[in-house]
């Protein structure tokens, strides 16, 4: 984890456009030249990335994803959630494999990525993240394991100035011993479409709810503990590394910090007993 400033390999995709008109197109040009290189027609891994209104946000992503370095043949797919910006327009001038689904929520979007993707495995990713080079070999070491079906990842917060790097170190160290007291019972409580891998074959077995709401994430991977295994990838240099902007939504840093420490408080307990019947009954897909 970086304490005192954000991972060097993040500023060669932290473009400074603000819209889609902006973007020149020698940048798409040279993101496409190593999509080309990257890519694979015969994919083992489909890395589903969904986005709404991310016309900039899902340039940086993909560019990310562009400069793997992985053993393990793989796809890009990005699912548009019915953007009202000109995130289509980004997507068409990006050679990936792209898809539009018009029922609003992030779990038909992500139906609709694991049913067109060719891959055994299906690693998900959000549009306005960024992934290191690492990122696939580091989840496909432990979503390859004997009887694993589903793995998530770890990930770290950009900082700004109102957002120090060693203040947000102190949130992500609490928010990692958190997860692994969750995941002795509970480790579909961890697992966010940021950084999140599953076979395949039993995704589609159970697929995601298919109304709008949170947690589309978390259910599949709930309901997918029947086939085996879930684990977390604890590898510092697979974090997926994202903005801050769901943390602004609580105010400033302390007010962001003790919202999270009060979520958790409120609920830690529960993370020492098996799974509640409320939870059974949640993993009845809508």
């Amino acid at each position: 984890m970086r304490i005192f400033n954000n991972p060097g390999w993040i500023n060669q995709f932290e473009y400074p456009y603000e819209k889609f008109e902006d973007i020149p197109q020698s940048l798409f040009d040279k993101i496409n030249t190593d999509l080309n290189r990257v890519q694979s027609q015969q994919p083992v891994v489909s890395v589903v990335i969904t986005a709404w209104n991310e016309e900039v946000n899902i340039l940086r992503c993909v560019a990310s994803l562009s400069r793997m370095k992985t053993k393990h043949p793989f796809e890009i797919i990005v699912v548009n959630n019915n953007s009202t910006d000109r995130t289509q327009d980004t997507i068409d001038k990006l050679s990936i494999k792209s898809y539009i689904e018009r029922v609003q929520g992030a779990g038909p979007a992500r139906q609709l990525g694991h049913e067109k993707a060719t891959g055994k495995y299906i690693l998900t990713a959000d549009a306005d993240c960024f992934y290191p080079a690492c990122w696939i070999d580091e989840m496909m070491q432990v979503l390859q394991q004997p009887d694993v079906v589903c793995v998530y990842g770890r990930y770290s917060f950009i900082s700004e100035p109102s957002f120090p790097r060693w203040k947000l170190a102190i949130l992500e160290s609490m928010k990692d011993i958190i997860a692994e007291v969750r995941h002795i019972n509970r480790p579909y409580f961890n697992a966010f479409g940021i950084s999140m891998g599953y076979v395949r074959e039993y995704g589609l077995k159970i697929g995601f709810i298919k109304i709008n709401r949170r947690g589309e994430d978390g259910q599949l991977c709930l309901d997918l503990m029947k086939y085996g295994k879930v684990k977390q990838v604890r590898s510092n240099a697979a974090r997926a590394w994202t903005g801050i902007r769901t943390l602004q939504r609580s105010g400033n840093f302390f007010q962001a910090l003790s919202t999270r420490i009060g979520h958790e408080l409120s609920r830690f307990f529960n993370n020492f007993h098996s799974r509640l019947p409320e939870e059974k009954e949640a993993s009845k897909n809508a």
